[in-house]
């Protein structure tokens, strides 16, 4: 049995190869995502994807819009990915990645 911090370690690397899928439909490198989202280093993408960062929530909208994916239905998807406590608290166990 995983411990918390495990637990959020694979959440958050699966959460990063998501977003490194939606990229990809994209056919966006990390460059050019990086630009689009006026990050200045583009190993930010790296990390995230890698599940070393997360998505900052105060850009939820630009990376939805960069992504090409409905704001509500990606913040929802990360929070699930990110706080699957307080996902599922808001919408139920049953819907959770962990659940």
């Amino acid at each position: 049995m995983k411990n918390n911090g495990d637990q959020a370690r694979e959440l958050r690397r699966q959460a990063g190869q998501w977003l490194k899928e939606l990229r990809r439909r994209r056919a966006l490198t990390q460059r050019e995502l990086a630009s689009t989202l006026d990050y200045t280093y583009y190993t930010f993408i790296s990390q995230i994807e890698n599940g070393v960062a997360r998505v900052p929530s105060d850009s939820l909208e630009e990376w939805a819009q960069a992504l090409g994916v409905d704001q509500a239905e990606f913040a929802r998807t990360l929070l699930q990915y990110y706080d699957p406590h307080f996902y599922s608290a808001l919408f139920g166990a049953e819907e959770s990645l962990t659940g």
